[in-house]
């Protein structure tokens, strides 16, 4: 069978917990073979992969949201639209949830549309965002209106009108534009669409643009509308919809996707070998560990003042934040900067390092995310023993509490996002009680091994695929 997984700013540009569940899910798979169309970012990741691709990946096609930006144009064209071409253009720009998907992806792909940017310089465009303007944003300046939504289109403009690999079973890991892309190749092929949510894109998404200083206030609403349009699509598209959690799988029905297409199942790490060789650590230190990119949903400066309270208490502990830091290299320096002027003195970022070397070293893990799915990184602390402390995001909680009726016990210690003192005072509670520490870590131990069992989670997808494929 011929598989295309769907990746968009992951997989093979970026090093982290959705890479790397594609590597385990491509490999363990070798009866298969694998396309892997990739969504970057900036046209300057082009051929630069960070992940090794298995011999089973034949294909990896790459396109870029930001191809195009500046290019040339001439203003003025008009369209031969009908009223309902034009209704359909006008529903997409205002984020409209009842948009007749089928409809758009022909007309975006006629050859009335061969060039993007003609369209988004065309009389037509400026109609459209001129009538949206009286009807919603009648007191912003409309020049603000006109470009804000000529950036946020084009990405989606260029991508539905590139060419798509023929497929068995096309496989979106996202909504967004990776799932905007599988409805699209389901339409061009009638080929089987299935759709995984680690995290919800469009909560993801939702966050980052409240948050966002590049985004006007007046916008954000109109950012947020856009980003659940498009995961709408890879919800009516998708054949079968595979979650990690119950509380995903609640939200995916809030969001309008059908509760009869969803199916949990958890991802699985592997519990034997060295994944649970056991250090000690120097008797009179205690060494917290983060495996982390350091980028704004993870929330690294939260993790930085939570330890400076932690500092303050003890002198023995020591913070390594392990990952990549030139995803954002702009917040890694703000995170230096906050390290500098809170004085702190034992705060390393490692860079890339090897997981399964450093984790016995560590005596408690910590993530501090604003968002997660169900994090690799927590599966393979739990496979190694190590008690954590995390926020309760995602299925957090359910990993380190159970579901109901676990009989097993605490793995760790959940707080709120973005508490520091709650983040300190569980951090400083596990440093020092060496028993709860232990008994932690083997409740995590016994959960993991479990219930989120490599072989369970794969065994899974090799059915899903079976069944969904028709081989």
């Amino acid at each position: 069978m011929r598989i295309c997984l769907i990746a968009e700013g992951s997989f093979p540009y970026v090093t982290g917990g959705v890479s790397s569940w594609i590597t385990s899910l491509v490999t363990e798979m070798p009866e298969h073979e694998f396309i892997i169309f990739a969504i970057g970012a900036e046209s300057k990741q082009k051929g630069k992969f960070k992940c090794e691709l298995p011999p089973n990946i034949v294909e990896v096609h790459e396109i870029f949201l930001d191809a195009h930006r500046g290019e040339k144009t001439k203003w003025g064209k008009r369209y031969s639209f009908s009223p309902e071409e034009f209704e359909t253009l006008s529903e997409f720009l205002k984020g409209s949830q009842s948009l007749q998907w089928d409809y758009l992806f022909k007309l975006l792909r006629s050859d009335n549309l061969q060039a993007p940017m003609d369209f988004l310089s065309s009389k037509d465009y400026f109609d459209i965002i001129e009538e949206f303007a009286r009807e919603s944003y009648p007191t912003v300046p409309f020049t603000e209106l006109f470009w804000t939504v000529n950036s946020m289109i084009l990405p989606l403009l260029l991508a539905t009108r590139t060419e798509l690999p023929e497929a068995d079973v096309y496989h979106a890991v996202s909504t967004g534009y990776a799932g905007v892309i599988g409805a699209l190749a389901k339409e061009l092929y009638g080929k089987p669409l299935l759709l995984t949510e680690h995290g919800i894109y469009s909560r993801e998404r939702e966050e980052e643009i409240i948050k966002a200083e590049w985004v006007e206030g007046h916008f954000k609403d109109l950012w947020i509308r856009y980003f659940y349009t498009l995961s709408a699509a890879a919800y009516t598209y998708a054949d079968q919809v595979i979650t990690l959690f119950e509380r995903n799988r609640e939200i995916e029905i809030e969001l309008g996707c059908s509760a009869g297409k969803i199916r949990i199942v958890p991802n699985g790490i592997e519990t034997s070998g060295k994944m649970i060789a056991m250090e000690e650590s120097e008797a009179d230190q205690i060494r917290i560990g983060a495996i982390v990119r350091v980028v704004p949903i993870k929330d690294i400066k939260t993790m930085i003042q939570s330890f400076a309270l932690v500092e303050r208490e003890m002198q023995n502990v020591h913070l390594y934040i392990m990952g990549p830091t030139d995803e954002n290299p702009e917040y890694y320096e703000e995170c230096l900067a906050l390290c500098d002027r809170l004085n702190l003195q034992r705060v390393y970022f490692t860079g890339m390092v090897s997981v399964q070397d450093w984790l016995p070293k560590l005596d408690i893990l910590l993530l501090t995310s604003i968002s997660e799915g169900q994090p690799l990184a927590i599966l393979e602390g739990m496979a190694a023993k190590k008690p954590f402390v995390v926020t309760n995001v995602g299925s957090c909680k359910e990993l380190m509490e159970g579901q109901p009726f676990d009989d097993i016990g605490p793995a760790g210690i959940v707080t709120a996002v973005m508490h520091t003192e709650q983040i300190a005072k569980a951090l400083l509670k596990l440093c020092g009680n060496s028993t709860m520490r232990k008994v932690m870590g083997g409740n995590g131990f016994h959960r993991v091994s479990r219930d989120y069992r490599k072989d369970k989670f794969i065994a899974s997808y090799r059915e899903i695929y079976e069944t969904i494929g028709g081989n």
